[in-house]
């Protein structure tokens, strides 16, 4: 069984939209959060998961704007979150809301949270995967990092696919993963978009211009 694995799609659609072109046949797809903030299309980011019926789970961006909270934001979040609130009908926001935290997907093999395992809102680097991560499920996927990697263990693998709308290891291409549940491998795939029609977006919308500008960089 082949899986794709996205995260931290942010509402660009532009780079969602790349990705989603680039996948190869899979039987399933699945989201580690932050499918809303900081870039244009919240709507039509969370539209093309709905009607895809993905399985995600809540990342910090998604609460924030399903509860309306920008506490500990910075300003360049903040104006996301505020931009997708208004952007979203109660549908999109009520889908929002009811995401999980974690959920464990395909016959328990996969457990989806945003950030860490155990602690909400905890950035976890590559360097600190462990196998200690991994329960009864032989994958664990976080995201919230935006860095691309994995490790494999004895026990399993924990993988972040990197960020569809704003990656933050350097590269700037969209970022996602393949994950081969019969040999339990992991294919990291990078893909090129627009950035330059992103950049003109965030401008058009009234949003800060560095959240585009700053998508050149993948920081």
């Amino acid at each position: 069984m082949r899986v794709a694995v996205i995260s931290d799609v942010h509402a660009n659609r532009v780079a969602l939209d790349a990705v989603l072109d680039d996948v190869p046949d899979v039987d399933a797809t699945v989201c580690a959060g932050d499918v809303v903030g900081y870039n244009p299309w919240p709507a039509e980011c969370v539209a093309a998961l709905r009607d895809r019926d993905v399985p995600t789970v809540m990342g910090n961006h998604d609460r924030a704007v399903a509860s309306d909270s920008t506490f500990r934001f910075n300003s360049m979040a903040a104006a996301g979150v505020e931009y997708a609130r208004a952007e979203l009908d109660d549908d999109a926001l009520s889908w929002l809301s009811a995401l999980p935290d974690e959920r464990t997907e395909l016959d328990g093999r996969v457990r989806l949270v945003h950030d860490h395992p155990w602690i909400q809102d905890k950035y976890t680097y590559p360097e600190e995967f462990h196998a200690d991560f991994l329960d009864d499920e032989d994958v664990l996927v976080l995201g919230h990092t935006h860095v691309q990697d994995h490790r494999v263990f004895d026990e399993g693998i924990v993988m972040n696919p990197g960020s569809v709308g704003q990656p933050r290891d350097g590269d700037h291409r969209a970022a996602y993963a393949i994950l081969d549940l019969d040999d339990l491998s992991v294919e990291e795939r990078r893909v090129d978009y627009d950035i330059e029609a992103v950049v003109e977006a965030v401008e058009e919308a009234g949003l800060p211009e560095r959240i585009g500008t700053r998508l050149y960089d993948g920081r």
